[in-house]
């Protein structure tokens, strides 16, 4: 194989992003994984990212692009708060990813999910997917491993969850994208945001649940290599 030509060629991009809404307020997560395609570039990047001091914003598909248009809306936010002085809305952080996703979408390969509280409408979570649409939800979820988590959460999310209940679905559910999906791994990530402020949570891979057969997660090599001999495999 032409090594140059693999790692010339696109990259395939993936993550799990979650936004929840609860009796209060909302609960984001992520994992923490980017990769370029088989490559893992950072396994610890955060992709909950703040647009302002109520708002926050998961990032998925290219780091890039999703990276840039966070920073302008930070910018447009803050020009925001100082012309009306007082803080802006879920709605109004979220219509402006939409905008600049959707004047931009020939050339950004990004999906997003905006969440936070205000004080006019409580805790709010916005979906906007490739292309710029805008879709206000009680719950979603985006990134290659959502197509995992459908129907997981047509099933376990309820209205009128508490914060314990809506955080430990959204570090359930990520950690089930993490055992199925490839684009998705490392740690777990959490921001809950309501009147009360905003409370970042982090989750290492060795606190995570285990599904199905997966291993134990290890540091390294070496804590295989120095393991007791494993069992043979069947074939």
């Amino acid at each position: 194989m032409d090594l140059k030509m693999d790692v010339d060629g696109p990259h395939a991009m993936g993550t799990t992003i979650i936004g929840v809404t609860y009796n209060g307020g909302v609960v984001l997560g992520a994992d923490s994984r980017t990769s370029t395609g088989v490559y893992v570039a950072n396994r610890a990047s955060d992709k909950i990212t703040p647009l302002t001091d109520n708002v926050y914003v998961c990032r998925s598909g290219s780091a890039a692009d999703s990276q840039i248009v966070s920073d302008y809306v930070r910018y447009f936010l803050h020009q925001h708060t100082i012309q009306l002085g007082q803080p802006a809305t879920v709605k109004v952080a979220a219509n402006l990813v939409r905008l600049l996703s959707y004047n931009n979408k020939n050339m950004l390969q990004t999906g997003m999910i905006v969440g936070g509280w205000d004080e006019y409408e409580g805790g709010k979570v916005y979906g906007i997917p490739l292309g710029g649409t805008i879709l206000e939800q009680p719950f979603a979820i985006g990134g290659s491993g959502s197509s995992y988590l459908y129907g997981f959460f047509d099933q376990a999310w309820n209205e009128g969850m508490s914060k314990d209940e809506a955080e430990q679905l959204v570090i359930k559910a990520v950690s089930l994208a993490i055992a199925r999906d490839g684009a998705s791994g490392g740690v777990v990530r959490t921001v809950i945001i309501n009147s009360d402020g905003v409370t970042k949570n982090f989750y290492p891979s060795d606190k995570l649940p285990l599904w199905h057969e997966e291993l134990e997660p290890q540091n390294s090599l070496l804590d295989i290599l120095n393991s007791s001999s494993p069992e043979p495999m069947n074939i």
